[in-house]
């Protein structure tokens, strides 16, 4: 088995993703994605009692007592500070707060998916095209490009239209865009809106297209391009 040529550290941001085997779809249908973000919201606590399946098969009140154990312990292998999931790749914005968070973490959601999404679509055999890959973001400037690039992939893919990114559902940017001084999500975007007056103000940054095409070229070793 090949070793990984990048080293985890904590308190360290990085870019994770992933695609499908030969570009094929890793998302069929809203329930596939839902079951994902399900998924990685279980699973960036350390002390999970039971597989994610077993949860989602306990009973309702048992789910929200694990849900509350968890929470209140607040346990983290990983702070999710961004996401974006495409037909057939994902992107994750994480920052690894436990050692060996974001190894066990992506192990842990990946695994589960797969083995969901077998059983679900009646398929076998491998879905993603390797266990995953992973930069390290370096500098402030590189965090808020490429949270740029992931928050846009919707719409440089031509899934939506370029002036409707911020309606694309399956992306962590309304969390961003919604003003709200609260945040009820397992997403975290406290370290990137620091630099903006507002979630308006992150807004504007994503449509300056001028400066982030001129800002690619810089972060493209970050990137899946």
């Amino acid at each position: 088995m090949p070793t990984r040529s990048i080293i985890f550290a904590q308190n360290q941001v990085y870019h994770i993703f992933n695609r499908g085997v030969a570009h094929l779809p890793i998302f069929y249908s809203i329930n596939n994605y839902s079951r994902f973000l399900d998924t990685l919201n279980y699973y960036r606590f350390t002390n999970t009692p039971t597989s994610f399946s077993q949860f989602m098969k306990s009973p309702l009140d048992s789910r929200r007592q694990i849900t509350d154990n968890l929470q209140k312990e607040n346990d983290l292998l990983v702070e999710i500070l961004a996401f974006c999931l495409m037909p057939n790749h994902f992107h994750l914005l994480l920052k690894q707060i436990s050692e060996k968070g974001i190894i066990n973490f992506m192990g842990n959601v990946q695994n589960s998916y797969v083995k969901y999404l077998n059983i679900k679509e009646g398929r076998i055999g491998p879905l993603f095209q390797s266990a995953f890959k992973g930069k390290r973001i370096e500098t402030d400037e590189q965090l808020l490009h490429v949270s740029r690039y992931i928050h846009l992939n919707p719409s440089t893919s031509y899934l939506v239209e370029q002036e409707k990114f911020a309606e694309y559902p399956w992306s962590s940017l309304p969390i961003y865009i919604s003003n709200s001084s609260t945040y009820n999500t397992f997403v975290n975007p406290r370290l990137i809106l620091e630099f903006f007056k507002s979630g308006e103000k992150y807004r504007e940054f994503l449509d300056d297209q001028a400066g982030y095409q001129q800002e690619l070229a810089n972060i493209k070793h970050l990137t899946m391009e």
